[in-house]
């Protein structure tokens, strides 16, 4: 077992106390400094406390009470900033919905949840999330009391408000009750419940604290020199901790500017840099390979471009190295799962660029770990085991599902990552792999199990099993073993209609078509050996004249 204090810094949790109060009492340090930038516009800090409290006015209003669960489905926008928090001052549970699930997916979060409202943005990568939503549950209680962000069209339709008149219908209200509660909120308080995908079945709902996420993200302000005046490109979305906690919420408490972009594109992203004076972004490798390989990118002047995040389980060292020459930042890594904050260890402030791809940060202060060998003993230095965490940043566990945090947290209270992982006497780690059947596309877990059944529910398709592999790209990419019900089915088929069927990252990227599963002695596919042919398949591929 091994612990890494440091104490160095104060204590952001005992500083703001919750997430909403640092936005008020940022807005007192930081008044009319520009926090986000957006359309060619700028909101102040004050500006965005304004709005937050405008948006928990109009909830308390319209009923909203502390551990109520309110529900946002958008992709990333000043407007997503300041109704997550002003859910947030009222006391309730922020429950943000994946941009890329369809409704089927959408519903299952909202039903586990109860939330009794959702804010959402029709029209989204060309999608209507409401008519997705009606045809997969109309009985969701959410859909009798939705608000609609941006222009779209509203529906003769009692139940659906545009985002100005919900304000519009709480300007009425006294503050005083908002802010009472806004001072009543303590670091111990949840603050949200984040979906993430498990191993089996359904995604699962994490519950997270204020004081937690303002601890853990006070850490990774200092590794990455996050400070007053600088700039920061949001492109990871904000339902995610990496758009989210690490992002905006990051930016806010460090007195940052930062600029939310609601699809990534490279040469869109470069033009920001230049123009905007962008000091930090972040995202998973492929956003950094697209930005390195992008025509435009030589011409940039990408002087302001200090620091960048890489977030896989494998950042290749090439990488690293192009990152730090062609775009001049010093590259960070570090790790994390979503049941922790998503923030178990970060690269140091002092650490040389080829850490970055040598290890996955080093664990962050106030946190236990331990590397363990199958039969739960602690391994030396250097050799690979599971690593497991305990600390004041674990979850308080799934939502409504006390079965399910039993199966990762122990008696003794640590938390079993299912990561392979390896530790130096110096604190650092390194994740080498996963024991975990799930994998990670483009920075979006991937629990093959949900696919599977997604895929299932097709009646052309008899048995199914997915497996991730590596991509240069995506990082990783899921293959689709498929045994149809009916002759004639392609793989052009299957993943045609996976992409109607579930968000574009669970999309097999490649389907095999087969007769028969490997399976054991009681049933179980083999996918041990459904990745051995994958690879005998390509070793074959790349023997010259083949």
């Amino acid at each position: 077992m091994a612990t890494f204090p440091v104490s160095d810094g104060a204590r952001a949790d005992l500083i703001y106390r919750s997430i909403p109060r640092m936005a008020l009492v940022n807005a007192q340090r930081f008044s009319r400094e520009p926090a986000i930038l957006e359309g060619g516009g700028a909101f102040t800090f004050d500006e965005v406390a304004e709005g937050m409290l405008a948006v928990g006015q109009a909830l308390v209003a319209n009923g909203v009470a502390p551990g109520d669960r309110i529900a946002v489905w958008a992709p990333n926008s000043a407007d997503w900033v300041t109704t997550a928090l002003g859910i947030l001052a009222t006391g309730a549970r922020l429950v943000p919905i994946n941009t890329r699930f369809k409704g089927s997916e959408a519903a299952y979060v909202l039903r586990k949840t109860g939330s009794r409202k959702l804010f959402c943005a029709n029209g989204f990568l060309g999608f209507d999330y409401l008519a997705m939503l009606r045809d997969a549950d109309p009985s969701l209680p959410a859909l009798s009391d939705t608000v609609l962000f941006g222009d779209a069209p509203l529906r003769d339709d009692a139940a659906v408000r545009s985002f100005d008149r919900f304000l519009a219908d709480g300007t009425g209200a006294d503050r005083a009750e908002l802010r009472s509660r806004i001072e009543s909120i303590g670091p111990d308080d949840p603050s949200d419940i984040i979906f993430t995908s498990g191993t089996t079945g359904n995604p699962k709902g994490v519950m997270l604290r204020h004081g937690a996420s303002l601890r853990c993200y006070e850490a990774f302000n200092r590794s990455v020199d996050l400070k007053a005046g600088d700039r920061v490109l949001i492109v990871t979305p904000f339902f995610h901790c990496f758009g989210y906690k690490a992002g905006w919420m990051a930016a806010l408490m460090a007195g940052a500017t930062f600029v939310p972009l609601s699809v990534f594109d490279a040469g869109t992203a470069l033009q920001m840099i230049e123009e905007l004076g962008i000091t930090h972004t972040g995202g998973a490798p492929t956003l950094f390979w697209a930005m390195l390989d992008h025509p435009s990118r030589a011409g940039r002047d990408l002087s302001s471009f200090r620091v960048a995040t890489a977030s896989a389980a494998y950042v290749p060292p090439e990488l690293i190295d192009r990152m730090s020459r062609e775009l001049g930042v010093r590259p960070t890594t570090g790790y994390g799962l979503t049941e922790a904050h998503a923030l178990v260890s970060v690269s140091e402030p002092g650490d040389p660029p080829e850490y970055a791809a040598a290890w996955s940060g080093k664990v962050i202060e106030g946190t236990e770990v331990r590397v363990v060998d199958d039969a739960g003993e602690d391994v030396p230095f250097g050799q690979q085991g599971e690593l497991l965490v305990r600390g004041f940043q674990l979850m308080d566990g799934y939502y409504d599902d006390p079965d399910a945090t039993a199966t990762v947290i122990d008696v003794d209270g640590w938390l079993h990552t299912g990561d392979v992982a390896y530790l130096n006497a110096d604190g650092y780690v390194k994740i080498c792999d996963r024991k975990k059947d799930m994998f990670i596309v483009g920075g979006f877990n991937v629990a093959p199990a949900e696919v599977e059944g997604l895929l299932l529910e097709w009646d052309l398709i008899a048995g199914c099993a997915v497996v991730g592999v590596p991509d240069r790209k995506w990082g990783e990419v899921g293959v689709a073993f498929v045994v149809p019900s009916a002759r004639g089915l392609t793989p052009d088929d299957v993943v045609a209609w996976a992409k109607d069927h579930m968000a574009n990252y669970k999309v097999p990227r490649r389907v095999v078509i087969v007769d028969t599963m490997p399976l054991n002695a009681t049933g179980k596919v083999l996918k041990s050996e459904l990745r051995a042919a994958l690879a005998s398949q390509e070793a074959v591929a790349r023997q010259p004249g083949s």
